[in-house]
Order: structure tokens, then C-alpha cells, then sequence
């Protein structure tokens, strides 16, 4: 009886161990948040493919750049990168490090350095350092998302 009873839990039980979920490995997540932010970068750069720009945003993400009223939901960023890249002489590129993740794997935020070109108010290009700060979620898909996405110019020495 006792076989009978362990043949027919057995099952079960590996179907319930099947299903627990797995622990959340922070150093492999990171460094697929950092490529997949690398990936964004050299895509923002290159500046010819909007749709896959926009892509590495959440639906209702926001920016917020130094100077200019936030940008939020994804109607509006759009928006806000096709006016960028149709700026004469724009350029953008950034470089994301050190990743940090909730307790339950599904917000991270990043620390990272930009640079941006663009024309001044007297039309001339002139080239902003800046720092920034990404707050990134996993959605359901397990695709990682800008949610939050913040500069500021550094400071002048």
C-alpha cells in the first residue's frame, strides 16, 4: 500500500517542484540589463530605426531631461525621438554600469553617463555631458523595460 500511495505523490510532487519559482540570479540578470541597454544605446546612436528606439521603453514610461517639461507615455516619446533624430546635427549615446535590483527581480535602476549633441539657442551644436538614472521593469515577457528614464548635465568645473 505504502509503494501505491509514494507512485501516485511522487507526480505530484515533482510537479509542484516544477512550479515553485526559481531564485532570482542578480549577476546574470545584470548583465542582460546591461546589454540589452547597450544594445538601446547603439541603436539611439546609429538614430535610423525609431521603432526599435522606442522600443526598449514601457508603455508608460517618462522622461525626463534637463530643461523640458517631462515626456511620458509612449504616444509622447515617440514623439520626443523623432523630433531628436530630425534635428540637424543631434547625436546621443550613453553608457549604463552597475545595476540594481529589487528583492523580487522585477525593478532595477542604473547610474549612467551621456552625451548629447545638439543645437544650442543660437543654433550652434554644442555637446552636453550629462548623468542619468534608469529605472528599468521586467514585464510579464520577461523583457526588460525603461520606465524612468532622468538626466542632468554634470556640473561645469
Amino acid at each position: 500500500m505504502r509503494s501505491t500511495q509514494w507512485i501516485l505523490m511522487a507526480p505530484a510532487l515533482l510537479l509542484l517542484a516544477a512550479c515553485a519559482p526559481r531564485p532570482f540570479d542578480a549577476a546574470a540578470e545584470g548583465r542582460k540589463l546591461l546589454q540589452r541597454d547597450a544594445d538601446w544605446a547603439r541603436a539611439a546612436a546609429d538614430g535610423k530605426d525609431i521603432d526599435r528606439i522606442v522600443s526598449y521603453w514601457a508603455d508608460d514610461a517618462i522622461v525626463m531631461e534637463p530643461g523640458q517639461e517631462p515626456v511620458e507615455g509612449m504616444a509622447a516619446i515617440r514623439a520626443y525621438v523623432t523630433t531628436s533624430l530630425h534635428t540637424p546635427g543631434f547625436k546621443i549615446h550613453w553608457v549604463s554600469s552597475d545595476p540594481v535590483f529589487s528583492a523580487d527581480g522585477t525593478l532595477a535602476y542604473m547610474r549612467g553617463r551621456d552625451e548629447m549633441t545638439a543645437p544650442n539657442a543660437h543654433g550652434a551644436l554644442t555637446t552636453v555631458q550629462m548623468r542619468g538614472v534608469s529605472i528599468w521593469r521586467r514585464d510579464p515577457d520577461g523583457v526588460w523595460r525603461c520606465v524612468v528614464d532622468i538626466s542632468n548635465e554634470l556640473p561645469t568645473p
